[in-house]
């Protein structure tokens, strides 16, 4: 059994993860941390993780980015593995994400789902073949009106990925509105589009001569990202000091 803290419980992402433990065998809520709380969840919910005494094996995480401070203190004090799935975290954030997974088993992923993760390894090997033929790279993302993160923490994951292979060469361009010269060959522009209840589409286009290839992925429900995560907490509990990510999950 693996008993879990449900980081950010009351979110929207929280209460996904909520319902599709209750068909869960293998993992328990054991307390939840959020910030607003009615007193409507069957465990004890903190407002802050640092006041948490209840025991458990790992911690998913679906908060806020100011909240992860307080996260990564707890689960470096604590000694408890954590599933870190929240987006838009500064480079000060990031460093301490690192620092923290010297201490515990941290897992960092910009997107949980399955298809998403396979997608960063099919896009790796496009680029190694479709770069190098001149191919023009450009990311576009779509989410929801709420979303206040821009481009989004998937689309950058997969700009890494197609940097990864192109040795870093690769300029990354946001915002095109005040240039006005011809596309420079080593870029990868990124679009962002936030509206309606878009729960996230990506799309990588590849474009050449005459010809274009695109890599698509959407996600139709919050529930593909919820199942990524409790499969990630199924992985990381026991699991030595580091920093992993979903890969290690799926295999990849």
């Amino acid at each position: 059994m693996t008993n879990v803290i449900i980081h950010g419980c009351n979110g929207k992402m929280g209460q996904t993860i909520l319902e599709l433990l209750k068909e869960e065998e293998e993992i328990k809520v054991a307390a939840g941390v959020d910030a607003f709380d009615e007193g409507k969840n069957p465990f004890p919910v903190f407002s802050d993780i640092r006041t948490c005494d209840v025991s458990a094996d790992v911690v998913i995480d679906f908060s806020v980015a100011p909240a992860v401070d307080g996260l990564l203190q707890y689960c470096v004090r604590e000694h408890i593995p954590c599933v870190l799935c929240t987006t838009g975290l500064s480079s000060e954030q990031l460093k301490k994400v690192e620092e923290a997974s010297k201490e515990t088993a941290i897992l960092k992923s910009a997107n949980m789902s399955l298809g998403i993760n396979m997608l960063m390894k099919l896009l790796k090997d496009a680029t190694a073949i479709l770069a190098p033929a001149g191919f023009d790279i450009e990311i576009v993302e779509k989410h929801h009106k709420l979303k206040v993160d821009a481009p989004s923490g998937t689309a950058l994951a997969l700009g890494d990925s197609v940097s990864e292979v192109l040795g870093g060469e690769y300029e990354y361009v946001y915002d095109r509105s005040g240039r006005r010269k011809q596309r420079p060959k080593k870029e990868i522009g990124f679009s962002a589009v936030r509206g309606g209840t878009i729960v996230g589409d990506h799309d990588v286009i590849f474009a050449g001569a005459d010809e274009v290839i695109t890599f698509s992925h959407r996600a139709y429900s919050k529930a593909v990202f919820a199942k990524g995560a409790i499969q990630a907490a199924k992985f990381l509990k026991g699991r030595p000091a580091g920093l992993y990510d979903m890969s290690d999950v799926i295999g990849c």
